[in-house]
């Protein structure tokens, strides 16, 4: 199992012990893509919310969560009416630096901090450090756009080269391969990637870098490095692309696709069938993982490079990021009510309606017990 490079304080990740029912989710972007509402569960979920603090709570970040921010947060505010939360889907990037900078009260990440990072941290975490805690994840589908196809199978290497310019015709011979059914035209392939630091792109990337890396020979970065293709702004803006030019392929989480009516591609792995991107084919992907961190810090690691049949191997986990010590005084209190009630049992339960589910319960437990002890 080939995991991607740790510290100290990426450490942690889920194991098949602590995955339970649908674990992974189809996270969401700077839009609402799920065609879904939360209004039967955020009634019961706000009522069970306990306020505390004023004002209003500043935090940015990954995109994917998005939708099950905008969720939280009208839960929250309507139980909570003097307090106020924006979160700015800004990418992981951008939210890990204004957190570093003292902007706001949390980050949200697809990708643990990075060693560097925690150092950093140390100067606006006054006697603590930065720490991940993972509240959302999902499955990260390769959505495409060519006429006359709706069931596509690519498998890891394929993907790479089609991502670095080295497959540029939907017609090529690796391909058809993998497709002898499918009547697949010369159209040339339009490869879409992002254009911000993303924790989509590091996790997509470590997928390519672990199941095929004798074709990717790039590190797994937020920062995109592959070669030609054409970038664009954010989860939506890559969806957008696919959707809308006939020959192009991108990835995005998976509520894209659906919200999009964007086909996702069948991964081959090497099971005994090629793998949908699904919640249930993410979950058993995840539960290969193994719990091996310590301390207050619950970062994960994955296997991307799994074989198991019916696991879809491109996932990723959203943290929040705090400090866990050294916080500001004046958001402390809203902090921590705010990261009590989406870590609680009506928090992540109040997220199915978008396409969410629940992180597991032996995770989740030490999340609220990290929360509490916020200072």
């Amino acid at each position: 199992m080939k995991l991607q490079p740790t510290n100290r304080l990426r450490t942690l990740a889920i194991g098949a012990a602590v995955v339970s029912g649908a674990l992974v989710l189809s996270a969401c972007g700077s839009d609402d893509n799920t065609g879904g509402g939360n209004e039967g569960g955020g009634t019961k979920a706000a009522s069970n919310i306990k306020c505390d603090g004023e004002g209003n709570l500043l935090a940015s970040g990954s995109s994917a969560q998005k939708n099950a921010m905008d969720i939280w947060v009208k839960n929250y505010q309507a139980a909570c009416e003097g307090s106020a939360v924006n979160y700015k889907p800004t990418g992981s990037g951008a939210g890990i630096q204004e957190f570093l900078q003292g902007k706001t009260g949390f980050a949200g990440s697809d990708s643990a901090l990075k060693e560097e990072e925690v150092e950093q941290s140390k100067k606006v975490c006054e006697g603590g450090q930065g720490i991940n805690l993972p509240m959302v994840g999902g499955p990260v589908a390769v959505g495409y756009n060519l006429a006359g196809v709706d069931d596509l199978v690519l498998d890891a290497e394929t993907v790479a080269k089609i991502f670095d310019s080295k497959i540029t015709q939907w017609d090529d011979e690796a391909i058809k391969k993998l497709n002898p059914d499918a009547k697949l035209p010369s159209t040339k392939i339009q490869a879409f990637h992002r254009s911000d630091e993303s924790g989509t792109t590091d996790n997509f990337t470590e997928y390519l870098h672990s199941a095929a890396p004798d074709a990717w020979k790039y590190e797994p970065a937020k920062a995109w490095a592959g070669k030609g293709g054409q970038s664009a702004d954010g989860s939506s803006g890559v969806a957008t692309n696919v959707k809308n030019n006939d020959g192009a392929i991108g990835y995005f989480e998976l509520s894209y696709a659906t919200g999009n009516n964007i086909p996702t591609v069948k991964l081959d792995t090497g099971a005994a069938e090629p793998v949908e991107a699904s919640v249930d084919n993410a979950t058993k992907a995840i539960a290969a993982g193994k719990v091996v961190g310590e301390g207050s810090d619950l970062a994960m690691e994955l296997d991307y490079a799994t074989k198991a049949d019916g696991a879809y191997p491109i996932v990723l986990v959203t943290y929040e990021i705090v400090c866990d010590k050294g916080n500001d005084k004046e958001s402390l209190d809203l902090t921590k009510s705010f990261l009590t009630y989406t870590a609680s049992e009506d928090g992540q339960s109040a997220l199915a309606d978008a396409g969410y589910a629940p992180i597991p319960d032996e995770i989740i437990t030490k999340v609220r017990e990290t929360v509490s002890s916020l200072s």
